[in-house]
């Protein structure tokens, strides 16, 4: 929900949704045929490959492209590989992508390849990373980040999105034990869970410390979190990790439940659809499934210049394809009509200060903007507070000149990561 002001000198207010009180079960959404499982390393000619078009892999099989590749997948059928080919992300960075052909007469035949998971977070670090909810794993498994408090989100942290708030509600016992095994194999001291104001939860969380997060936008983000509840400020060009701190959604820790308990992978996933007409579905796809699988199903036509956003109306980014796969960490995805997709323009900052009011980090956004505009990142860096930003996209929200204030930062913060990793 979104409430403007009527007097434009004060905030305009933008609520989160809150999960019905009786929730629908999500629409399941068959197993297609084929299935493009993302894989972020690029693929090297130099180098002799583990696996190759024509291969064929089990359900629940881990796949790596090389004997020293320490990213991988999991295949989430009994199939063949039908493509390995290179895939570029929004920010042109290379990566690969595997397109697996699903052996439909072993779809419900087959169970999935059971693991060795023992009670230590390497363990589950070798197989569990592609789970629904995507688990911080890597994070968590990395001996240079010490983390002493790991935080597990229930509430959504876009608008329109109750993904995360439907499985607190269904899945509350398997959440619970999925924090018992958290606590378990990481050795984490302290563990949170944020609640959204008005979802109603009953029963306790033992040693769990809970966290009401307030319904107004941005409360449920990271850097929020960490000011409102564990009163800490996160510093500019910081992670919640460097402070200690991990974030795991509601999600990823039903997963993690659910692998230990059957020693495999689960690969259902579940997302919010958000139709042209803001109708809202509920879904549950196998991870792979490409997006027009889902749109077909509720007959949501795809039309030339079509808007389709993975993420919420906040901190979502554009894919230009619906062959895009649902992902681990796939929460949310829109489709806006080309005719109703907002404009963007390259007119200059004409200085209203609406973005100033409304920046919860106090950025200067206005003069920020001067400098990304002329691409000058590290004065953007060191004067104008490019990395305060907490990424909530308030800014381009509010921006009188409708300036893309938000892909603008997204970008600066892209490029001086790239431009320090030069030196």
């Amino acid at each position: 929900m979104i409430k403007r002001s009527f007097f434009t000198l004060t905030k305009p207010r933008l609520d989160y949704d809150l999960v019905e009180p009786d929730p629908k079960e999500p629409e399941p959404i068959p197993i297609p045929s084929n299935l493009t499982l993302l894989l972020n390393e690029p693929i090297d000619s130099t180098r002799q490959a583990l696996i190759k078009k024509g291969d064929a892999v089990e359900k629940g099989e881990k796949l790596r492209l090389y004997n020293q590749s320490t990213e991988y997948t999991i295949s989430p059928v009994t199939g063949t590989i039908r493509t390995i080919d290179t895939y570029s992300d929004d920010f042109a960075n290379i990566s690969t992508y595997l397109v697996i052909k699903n052996d439909q007469s072993q779809t419900t035949q087959t169970d999935s390849i059971t693991y060795d998971l023992k009670d230590d977070i390497a363990s589950a670090d070798e197989y569990l990373r592609t789970l629904p909810g995507a688990p911080p794993l890597k994070i968590l498994a990395n001996d240079d980040v010490k983390i002493n408090t790991i935080v597990i989100t229930c509430a959504d942290m876009d608008l329109l999105s109750t993904t995360n708030q439907y499985i607190t509600l269904k899945f509350l016992d398997e959440i619970k034990k999925g924090a018992q095994v958290l606590k378990k194999i990481t050795r984490v001291p302290k563990l949170c869970i944020t609640i959204p104001e008005g979802l109603n939860i009953q029963g306790g969380f033992d040693s769990i410390q809970v966290f009401k997060t307030a319904l107004t936008y941005p409360s449920n983000l990271p850097a929020m979190i960490l000011k409102d509840h564990l009163s800490m400020i996160l510093p500019a060009g910081k992670t919640p990790e460097d402070m200690g701190v991990c974030f795991i959604t509601a999600e990823a820790v039903v997963s993690l439940a659910r692998a230990y308990k059957t020693k495999s992978a689960d690969f259902e996933k579940i997302l919010t659809v958000i139709g042209k007409q803001g109708t809202q579905y509920r879904v549950k796809a196998t991870i792979g499934t490409p997006l027009r699988k889902i749109f077909n199903t509720f007959s949501i036509h795809v039309n030339e210049q079509d808007r389709i956003v993975i993420g919420g109306p906040m901190k979502g980014f554009a894919t230009y394809t619906h062959h895009h796969p649902v992902l681990p960490d796939m929460d949310t995805v829109m489709i806006q009509d080309r005719d109703i997709i907002p404009e963007v323009s390259d007119y200059p900052c004409v200085n209203c200060g609406n973005c100033l009011r409304i920046c919860p980090a106090n950025v200067p956004v206005n003069l920020l903007v001067r400098y990304l505009e002329a691409d000058q990142y590290e004065e953007a860096a060191d004067k104008y507070d490019l990395e305060s930003c907490i990424e909530c996209g308030l800014c381009a929200y509010v921006c009188t000149a409708k300036i893309p204030l938000f892909q603008y930062i997204r970008l600066g913060k892209h490029e001086i990561l790239k431009l320090r990793a030069e030196v």
